[in-house]
């Protein structure tokens, strides 16, 4: 079985699309001869990001890296983040020659941009230095292929996302006792969510919101008449999402969003602006309505069978998702120079190789 070690800065208690994602292929790993080792935050003093006290940034090294690859032994090593641990396996990686591959998971320069006045050709060109680095960047989607493409990025990748079809289903029960239809936002309260374009809507029936962020005790004093449920997990969110009528994604800077693919599975159809993300997702599918006019999107998918929705999203496994990230690992990294290179670095470290 071959051993890869992945290097993330996302990571649990963290609940987002990139956590989800890794948690997936590793749950999928036996099946395709690999045995996954995670380098995360956890192995490392934090510090809080402003703003995100979920979200931790971790004080890591190089050498902290070293010792990582030295302690595992990887057949293949995957960067998963820009972050301190992401930048730190790769400056250890250029140092000794040892390759790997990335993934690109966030519209960072967009994000950046909306919160500081940091251009965001400037976020791009640091992103394009870290990618092009590494042997292929896996991307969820065309749309951003194309974007990264047009920023100059190289070798790009495929790996798509999946959804828990075993949660995430329709169901007779409904646990929300509100007023219909009923609009369902699940994501970060934050500003690159858009959320408020969501909460500002003329919608019949009502709004419900859950996720948690830096934007919700502002978003619950300014919108009252919204439902504001908290994080939720688990059978505690499936449930609410068979409980709702449609689902919002009023978000812009998404790369792909597997809310969309939660809401379908459920029997949600979806209702978004046509850009990244629900394009890719609902494309002509006929389970969504993409509009630039959120709120007539919304009142028209209420007319969308809700079947429909859940043989779409059926099309979108996680055994496929792990299909392609493994495909991919074995394509572009050589394990016999992986293996010779962590060999030395691991008699450097005063390892068994």
């Amino acid at each position: 079985m071959s051993r890869l070690l992945i290097a993330t800065d996302a990571w649990h208690p963290q609940v987002n699309g990139v956590v989800r994602s890794l948690d997936a292929i590793a749950s999928h790993a036996a099946a395709f001869d690999m045995d996954v080792h995670f380098l995360t935050p956890k192995s490392f003093h934090t510090l809080p990001l402003p703003g995100y006290g979920e979200i931790r940034l971790a004080l890591a090294t190089a050498s902290a890296a070293a010792r990582a690859i030295a302690h595992f032994q990887p057949d293949f090593i995957h960067i998963a983040t820009e972050g301190p641990i992401g930048l730190a396996m790769r400056r250890h990686c250029l140092r000794v020659g040892l390759p790997f591959s990335t993934s690109y998971h966030t519209r960072f320069p967009e994000y950046l941009a909306a919160r500081a006045p940091v251009p965001v050709w400037l976020s791009y060109a640091f992103l394009r230095r870290f990618h092009n680095a590494g042997a292929g960047t896996m991307v969820s989607s065309s749309s951003l292929e194309k974007n990264l493409l047009k920023q100059g990025f190289k070798k790009i990748l495929r790996w798509s996302r999946g959804v828990d079809e075993t949660l995430f289903r329709p169901r007779a029960e409904r646990v929300l006792d509100l007023p219909r239809p009923i609009f369902l936002f699940v994501g970060r309260i934050a500003v690159e969510k858009n959320v408020e374009a969501f909460l500002r809507l003329d919608l019949p029936g009502s709004k419900v919101v859950v996720g948690d962020g830096p934007m919700l005790a502002r978003f619950k004093v300014a919108y009252p008449e919204a439902h504001f449920m908290g994080p939720q997990q688990g059978e505690d969110l499936a449930r609410t999402y068979a409980s709702s009528d449609v689902f919002v994604f009023p978000s812009l800077t998404d790369t792909f969003g597997i809310v969309l693919l939660e809401a379908l599975a459920s029997g949600l159809p979806v209702a978004a602006y046509p850009v990244m993300g629900p394009v890719d997702v609902i494309g002509d599918s006929q389970v969504g309505v993409l509009d630039q006019d959120l709120g007539r999107a919304a009142l028209a998918a209420l007319e969308i069978p809700r079947d429909l929705c859940r043989v779409h999203a059926s099309t979108f496994t996680w055994k496929q998702s792990a299909a392609q990230f493994f495909g991919n690992i074995r394509a572009v990294l050589e394990p016999a120079s992986c293996v010779k290179k962590r060999r030395k670095a691991a008699i450097a470290w005063g390892r068994p190789a």
